[in-house]
């Protein structure tokens, strides 16, 4: 059984002073009683799930103790920062590769994500080594989980997303995803602290960028889209841009990556039936949320993004997408938008193929439910967006 209590007290043990964050030591405690209860994790997941956490714990109170050292990482600006989001498997992680050919973001690498301490600026030497461990992690999990390379665009210096450092404040909503933790998730989306979990995320990005250039940050996690409100708090002048697909693909997409990564964690069989079901209800739930803020008073916060364009050409469309942020479109940054796209075509890393009826979904009852979005929007289906770009 994972334990909470056990969890905390390894990861202060390791840093070497006490965890005053009772609130995420909280949100900790309802993800492992949901984990424990409904998760059906194998003994060697388990025990990956306990390592997992802790280390997570550790980034987190590792922090805590930097800026206990050195007061004046609290004092660092993190100017207009870029919230790269969208529905999950709206092409979030294509954008976020095409925003990192452009010379003015600062994006989060892989290795940073998984070892964020020390801060680089403060320990440039250990930049090689935790680039070295990052690449072994990836060569050890790769060959657990099917289609690896397809599901989640993902290189050993390449950008990444939020979700490590959301696990840090256990605020992502992925958990979901890797685990059967409905429980959680409902908690998350309605009583966890998101405000608090938002700051435990600047303090992250205030610690990686001390003593370097400070470029703004583009920040990738499709989840954001459930905290827009909170992330304001946090962040005042911050702005969005969100990609927009077909719902119904959208679900059949987080349907199959949901099930391939159970599958590789869960010591029975995963209930592909039961993970759609859940997914219908996850997609709606960020739904809500998107539709609550998109027609409320921060709306024009919010840069809106056509996929099937992005997809098709995404240097052309950067224009409109940076004026939507307010910036210019420099010539160098659209030739190696537009180089990355040649070196990258669809389909280069192998195809992720799924369909709804193998989740036991009804396609129409999805597009009926998810209608809403699609109007508000003007979504075209899957079919339709690909046809007039093709």
């Amino acid at each position: 059984m994972l334990d909470v209590k056990a969890i905390i007290a390894e990861a202060e043990e390791k840093v070497g002073i006490d965890d005053p964050e009772t609130s995420v030591s909280r949100n900790l405690e309802i993800l492992l009683d949901s984990l424990n209860r409904d998760g059906q994790l194998s003994e060697e997941s388990e025990a990956m799930a306990h390592q997992g956490f802790v280390g997570r714990a550790v980034d987190r109170i590792e922090g805590l103790k930097w800026m206990q050292e050195y007061p004046e990482i609290a004092e660092e600006v993190i100017d207009r920062p870029v919230f790269l989001t969208g529905l999950p498997r709206s092409g979030t992680t294509y954008f976020q590769y095409l925003f990192d050919r452009d010379r003015r973001f600062r994006l989060i690498r892989t290795w940073e994500a998984i070892m964020p301490n020390p801060p680089p600026g403060f320990d440039p030497e250990s930049v090689t080594r935790r680039k070295e461990i990052e690449a072994e992690f990836n060569a050890k999990i790769a060959p657990k989980i099917e289609g690896f390379d397809a599901l989640h665009l993902i290189d050993e210096d390449g950008p990444q997303e939020c979700h490590v450092f959301m696990e840090q404040g256990v605020a992502a909503a992925g958990f979901f995803n890797l685990y059967d933790v409905p429980d959680f998730f409902d908690f998350l989306m309605s009583d966890l602290d998101l405000k608090v979990a938002y700051e435990v995320h600047k303090r992250q990005l205030q610690l990686l960028q001390w003593k370097l250039p400070r470029p703004h940050w583009a920040l990738k996690y499709p989840n954001h889209v459930i905290a827009m409100e909170q992330i304001l708090q946090v962040y005042p002048d911050a702005r969005f841009v969100m990609t927009h697909r077909d719902p119904a693909q959208i679900l059949a997409s987080i349907s199959k990556m949901s099930f391939t990564l159970r599958t590789a964690r869960q010591a029975g069989a995963v209930d592909p039936h039961r993970v759609g079901r859940q997914m219908l209800g996850f997609i709606r739930r960020h739904i809500d949320r998107i539709m609550d803020f998109c027609t409320g008073p921060n709306a024009d916060r919010v840069t809106h993004v056509d996929y099937y364009r992005l997809a098709d050409d995404p240097a052309n469309l950067l224009s409109e997408i940076h004026a939507g942020i307010g910036i210019d479109t420099p010539d160098d940054v659209r030739e190696s938008i537009a180089g990355w796209r040649r070196e990258n075509p669809k389909g280069k890393r192998g195809a992720n193929k799924y369909t709804l009826e193998q989740f036991g979904i009804d396609e129409d009852e999805a597009r009926e439910l998810y209608s809403d979005y699609s109007r508000h929007f003007d979504i075209p289906s899957e079919a339709e967006g690909t046809a007039a770009t093709a």
